[in-house]
């Protein structure tokens, strides 16, 4: 009989605070959390001062397998997981192809992930205007819910749809509990468009071609939707403060609507963004710095429930590295392996704690996939998926330790705060000091 295994740390962040001890991990769950043991009977690990959490969870990952796997895939999206102590992910129903819109497409994407996850990961299904019939079935299939655009999501077979299809989306999904996620841009036209397509490599000219306007009307409809159908509404990638207002009013009106915003929008700044510095394009756009530190009050109010990557990664050649071109380039940043050290560098520097980001990242994103009896925080019972971390580590991210498939991030050169260590799932110490074991150890999480 293999004995359970002993993590010793002066630093475990657990329910009631951070405390010294063991942390028992038997038949992949957490056993017991104690002062003292009889070390002969466990496989005994002492890790230090280093910082013992709960693993993180990201709910919204474009891994794009199958169909566009030389974007991405579930084998490198998963190391670049493991890296970052990110233990489950949540994958979005495009860019892969087919997209996730049917029952008999979510088994195509099943059969993709099967024997290639380092860490754990779920699936969102979509919503688009001609597979409102077919959602009841995608839902009882385990999905988490389901995803929409009501502007053009970039890709063609993902269309947006309307408020009125919409409508009989939140119908469905209120019936099984699950949240519609929706992407929150309505796009009129304005003058501004007119100069971006004069000026396509100035970072200005793009983030003007899509104003805050578009994101808060489209936040103030999905607020209405919310209010008639009384179905949970989770708005994703918060990026204007201006419709910070109108949630605030929605959350204390009881309606169930949450929020989530990215990495990217907390720490960087339109300002400094170079013209031809496609790598930061994303939608909505990355603003500017008062906007930017606006977002952050809200994370401290509670408005903002979590924090997700929205890890939406190209080749070079989508990305337009060599044009520079804004107006032709793919709009997203990957940013999956870093979004630890890249949030707590910030947010150290605000005041924050550790605990501000175990929350974020971790506890409350585990309530809202219904995850949090088994995942999200370090508990007798739950399952033992945990990230080992030194926060107090510097080190500069470099091209060679990049484990996403392509080596495209705005977060290359960078100084951040807290070094990964190593990270657990499901009991099996799968990244190890930059070196992987037991690969294939992610389970496929399905939602019934």
């Amino acid at each position: 009989m293999n004995k359970p295994v002993a993590l010793h740390s002066n630093r475990i962040l657990t329910s009631s605070g951070i405390r010294n001890g063991y942390l028992i991990i038997d038949q992949g769950k957490i056993s017991d959390i104690v002062e003292t043991l009889n070390v002969d009977d466990y496989i005994l690990e002492d890790v230090g001062n280093s910082l013992i959490m709960a693993g993180l969870i990201d709910p919204h990952v474009h891994i794009n397998e199958p169909g566009r796997t030389e974007w991405e895939g579930f084998e490198t999206a998963t190391r670049a997981a493991a890296a970052g102590g990110l233990t489950t992910l949540i994958d979005m129903p495009l860019n892969s192809a087919p997209v996730t819109t049917t029952t008999t497409n979510f088994k195509i994407k099943l059969d993709a992930a099967t024997n290639k996850l380092l860490v754990n990961v779920g699936f969102w299904g979509g919503v688009i205007p001609d597979n409102l019939n077919a959602l009841d079935e995608l839902l009882k299939n385990g999905v988490f819910g389901l995803k929409a655009f009501l502007t053009h999501s970039g890709i063609d077979d993902f269309p947006n749809t309307t408020a009125i299809q919409l409508k009989t989306a939140l119908a469905i999904l209120k019936k099984h509990n699950k949240p519609l996620l929706v992407h929150c841009e309505l796009d009129e036209p304005h003058p501004d468009q007119d100069y971006f397509l004069q000026h396509p490599t100035s970072y200005i000219a793009y983030l003007k071609s899509r104003p805050k306007a578009w994101e808060n009307n489209a936040i103030d409809l999905m607020i209405q939707l919310c209010r008639e159908t009384s179905a949970h509404v989770h708005v994703v990638h918060l990026s204007s403060s201006e419709a910070v207002a109108n949630l605030k009013a929605a959350k204390a009106e009881g309606l169930p609507i949450t929020v989530e915003t990215a990495p990217h929008y907390l720490v960087f700044n339109a300002e400094d963004i170079a013209d031809g510095a496609t790598e930061f394009k994303c939608a909505p756009p990355i603003r500017e710095r008062e906007n930017n530190d606006l977002l952050w009050e809200a994370l401290r109010d509670g408005l903002i429930d979590f924090i997700a990557t929205d890890h939406s990664p190209a080749t070079p050649d989508l990305k337009e590295i060599q044009s520079g071109n804004f107006m032709k380039a793919w709009g997203g940043i990957a940013g999956l392996q870093y979004s630890l050290p890249v949030i707590w560098t910030a947010a150290k520097t605000r005041g924050f704690t550790v605990e501000d980001i175990a929350r974020w990242m971790s506890l409350n994103v585990a309530t809202f996939l219904h995850l949090s009896d088994t995942k999200g925080k370090i508990e007798k019972g739950y399952d033992a998926d945990l990230v080992i971390w030194n926060p107090e580590k510097e080190f500069v991210t470099k091209i060679n330790d990049i484990q996403h498939r392509h080596k495209i991030t705005p977060y290359l050169g960078m100084k951040l705060l807290g070094v990964v260590k190593q990270t657990y799932v499901g009991g099996i110490k799968v990244f190890d000091h930059g070196n992987y074991l037991h690969l294939n150890s992610g389970k496929i999480l399905l939602d019934k």
